[in-house]
């Protein structure tokens, strides 16, 4: 199949990108996370096309960053395996987690209105991301109708995702907040063929406060009560829900 060809700027960009020892080539058709990635609804002989576009995934590492804030903008990203996390930098230095990805999902698009990342990325285990070249992308998806409609639900699924944290932090109490948070790990592992009732936490109780708005100390202290009213059973970062609908309803008036 004959795959549109870049120009000479964005072909510098595949270039920049495929020079480090960690990246390897990345097939979509051979990932499990297909289904919830950037092929999501693009017809089967449309997947080369994307594929030729991806121009392959990289490593990183535990701790390190795939970007930081300030960064030029030129490639999104699809998370392969693992989780990353999204942080946020105040004026005073302070940083602010900001979001969770986990595999299927996308990074960077904070990047695509100003040409700099708005946030950083950081690896919260070993992981690996599919590099996509945002100016290749931008040319397959006036070539895919289904492609754009894709980047657009992308777009569109960041902004209710950030709508429904500004409502967990602005509305919701402590243990609300706690009990969404383990609900939504929950359910996003099903979505991905894992066990909803049983996961690692990749995020440390300092990370968590932070991205829920509360004391390191106050999270702690959140876990413990849920597991005295036998709602989860948390031994270090593993976390086993028991009760799933007592979760659903912490917060919620007695009957």
């Amino acid at each position: 199949m004959l795959t549109p060809t870049a120009p000479a700027s964005t072909r510098a960009v595949r270039v920049r990108h495929t020079t480090s020892a960690t990246r390897t080539s990345a097939r979509c058709s051979s990932c499990a996370m297909r289904q919830l990635c950037m092929p999501q609804g693009v017809a089967a002989n449309e997947l080369p096309q994307l594929e030729a576009v991806i121009c392959s995934a990289r490593s990183v590492r535990r701790g390190e960053s795939l970007y930081r804030a300030g960064d030029s903008f030129d490639s999104l990203y699809a998370v392969r395996s693992g989780s990353l996390k999204t942080v946020m930098a105040h004026r005073d230095g302070r940083e602010q987690v900001t979001g969770l990805r986990l595999a299927g999902e996308a990074l960077g698009l904070d990047g695509i209105s100003s040409d700099q990342h708005a946030c950083s990325a950081v690896a919260l285990e070993d992981s690996s991301v599919c590099i996509i070249p945002y100016a290749e992308l931008k040319h397959l998806c006036r070539e895919i109708g289904s492609m754009q409609e894709r980047l657009h639900k992308l777009m569109g699924e960041q902004i209710v995702r950030e709508a429904a944290q500004m409502m967990v932090l602005g509305s919701l109490s402590a243990d609300e907040r706690v009990a969404a948070f383990l609900l939504d790990i929950s359910e996003r592992n099903a979505q991905r063929g894992y066990s909803p009732a049983e996961f690692n936490l990749r995020m440390t109780r300092e990370d968590m406060g932070s991205y829920l708005g509360m004391t390191l100390e106050t999270v702690s202290r959140t876990l413990s009560r849920f597991q005295k009213r036998g709602l989860i059973d948390a031994q270090g970062r593993f976390i086993h829900i028991v009760d799933p609908e007592g979760l659903r309803h912490v917060g919620a008036p007695s009957a």
